[in-house]
C-alpha cells in the first residue's frame, strides 16, 4: 500500500471492511515473521509496519491492552491550563464535534506526550472508549497502547488513519482513529494531537482530511492570537521604549520581540523559564535588567538596576465600568484593565490581606468554595503573566517592596457591581 502525504488504509466507503478483513492477515503474518518481501499489497504501509516495529520493541502486548493509570484530576487541570491547545478548543469543537456526533465518533485533544486532556462526542462510544482505558487522563502513545492515530502521528509529525487490524492490540481491532498533530507555529514546536476515534464500521475515508483540516486551522488560529499579542504588547511598549535613553527590548513572556531601541531586532530572546524583575544575565546580550510591563518583559540592555521592579500600584476600582491598574516603574507608568475575575483577586488582595492569601483562602473569598483552588490557580497564573514582578505567591499577594493605593468608589455600594464574589459583597456592606 502506498503512502500519500494523509496516510490512509482506506480509499472508499465500500472498501472498509474488506480491507478490515485484510489487515487482520496482514498483521497476523506480520507477527509471525512471515511477509513476503516481493509482495507490497500484502505488507502494511510503512507508517504503520515501522509503528509495529516500536511497538514490539516496546514490549506492547498485542493481544490485550495495558492497564492503563490516568492522571489525577489535579494533573489534568494542570496540564489543560498550561496547554496552548485550551485556547483553539471551541475551534475544534466546530470544526469536528458535530461530525463526530453524527458519525458515531469522538473527538480528544491530547498534549505532545499523549496524554488525553480532552474527550467530546457521542456518549455511547465514550462509554466504548472507557473500556480499552481511553479515557481523559489516558496515555495514548505507542509504547503504552500499540499503533494508534495519536502515538503514531506523535511519532511520524504528521496526519495518520489508523484502520481495524492495523491497530497493533487485537482489542483495538474493532476501532478507527484518525489524528494529525498540532504545532506551535511560532517554532515549531509539537503541542499535542487532535483524533477522531470510533467503531470502524462508522468511519468514513474522508475523516482524515477534516482532522487534518481543522488542526492547520487551529495552528492559524494559534499564530493569528500570537501576532494579536504582539500588537498589544507593542502599542504598550512603544511610548517607554521612546523615553529610554540606550539599548532596550520589549518581549512577550516566551520571549518574542514587540518593540526595540538602540541595537538590532531578534525575533525571539532567550529568557529564564521563570523570569523575575531585577539583574539578568542574557547569552546575547550580557547583563540586562528586566523590568514588568502588561504582556511581556522590558530588557535594559548593558544596566544592572537592583531595584529595577515595580515601586507602586494604583489599583483604581472607583468606577462602575471596571477596575484599572497603574504600575510605576523605572520605566514610567504604565496601565492594564484587569478582566472582572481579575479586578475581584487584586481587590482581596490589596483591600484586606497584604500578608497574602493561600488558594484555598482566595477561593472562600471568590466562590464561598475553598474547593475551588484549581480555579483560583488558573486564574492568578494568567493575572500574573501581564503583571509580573507585581505579584508574588506562595502566599499570593503583592511582591515585596511594593506600594499599593486602593482607590475606591464614594458609595461602597457601588463596589465591582457586576461582582457576586462574597469578599466583594461583604466590602459592599462595610464588613471586612
Amino acid at each position: 500500500m502506498k503512502d500519500t502525504a494523509i496516510d490512509s488504509a482506506v480509499r472508499s466507503a465500500q472498501d472498509i471492511r474488506e480491507t478490515a478483513r485484510r489487515l487482520a492477515s496482514v498483521r497476523e503474518a506480520a507477527l509471525a515473521g512471515e511477509l513476503p518481501p516481493d509482495a507490497p499489497l500484502d505488507a502494511p504501509r510503512p507508517v504503520i509496519g515501522e509503528s509495529w516495529v516500536r511497538a514490539m520493541g516496546s514490549g506492547v502486548d498485542p493481544e490485550r491492552d495495558r492497564v492503563q493509570r490516568l492522571l489525577s484530576m489535579a494533573e489534568l487541570e494542570h496540564r489543560r491550563h498550561h496547554s496552548q491547545l485550551a485556547s483553539v478548543l471551541p475551534l475544534l469543537n466546530d470544526g469536528l464535534l458535530a461530525a463526530a456526533d453524527a458519525a458515531q465518533q469522538i473527538m480528544v485533544v491530547t498534549d505532545a506526550e499523549g496524554r488525553v486532556l480532552w474527550r467530546e462526542g457521542s456518549a455511547p462510544v465514550r462509554r466504548m472508549a472507557d473500556r480499552l482505558g481511553f479515557d481523559k487522563g489516558a496515555d495514548w502513545t505507542e509504547g503504552v497502547v500499540g499503533t494508534n492515530a495519536i502515538g503514531t502521528a506523535l511519532v511520524a509529525r504528521r496526519p495518520v488513519l489508523v484502520h481495524s487490524a492495523e491497530h497493533f492490540v487485537r482489542t483495538h481491532h474493532q476501532w478507527t482513529c484518525a489524528a494529525a498533530p498540532l504545532h506551535d507555529p511560532r517554532d515549531g514546536r509539537l503541542l499535542g494531537t487532535v483524533d477522531i476515534s470510533g467503531p470502524a464500521h462508522s468511519f468514513h475515508p474522508t475523516t482524515l482530511s477534516l482532522v487534518s483540516a481543522v488542526a492547520r486551522l487551529a495552528e492559524g488560529e494559534l499564530r493569528t492570537r500570537h501576532h494579536t499579542s504582539l500588537e498589544r504588547l507593542r502599542s504598550t511598549a512603544a511610548p517607554v521604549l521612546a523615553r529610554i535613553g540606550g539599548r532596550a527590548l520589549a518581549v512577550d513572556p516566551n520571549g518574542w520581540l514587540a518593540g526595540v531601541t538602540g541595537t538590532t531586532s531578534p525575533d525571539r530572546v532567550a529568557l529564564p523559564k521563570a523570569p523575575q524583575a531585577g539583574p539578568l544575565w542574557l547569552p546575547r546580550y550580557g547583563m540586562c535588567t528586566l523590568e514588568p510591563l502588561p504582556g511581556g518583559w522590558l530588557i535594559r540592555i548593558g544596566r544592572e538596576e537592583p531595584d529595577a521592579g515595580p515601586g507602586r500600584v494604583l489599583l483604581d476600582v472607583s468606577g462602575r465600568d471596571g477596575a484599572t491598574v497603574s504600575v510605576t516603574g523605572p520605566a514610567g507608568v504604565w496601565s492594564h484593565e484587569p478582566s472582572p475575575r481579575h479586578a475581584e483577586l487584586l481587590f482581596v488582595l490589596a483591600a484586606h490581606h497584604p500578608e497574602g492569601r493561600s488558594a484555598a483562602e482566595l477561593a472562600q473569598d471568590l466562590f464561598g468554595d475553598r474547593g475551588r483552588t484549581v480555579t483560583v490557580r488558573a486564574e492568578l497564573s494568567r493575572l500574573r503573566r501581564h503583571l509580573a514582578g507585581v505579584l508574588a505567591h506562595r502566599p499570593y499577594r503583592f511582591a515585596d517592596g511594593v506600594e499599593v493605593e486602593l482607590r475606591l468608589p464614594p458609595r461602597p455600594v457601588d463596589l465591582l457591581p457586576q461582582s457576586s464574589a462574597p469578599a466583594v459583597a461583604a466590602a459592599r456592606r462595610g464588613v471586612s
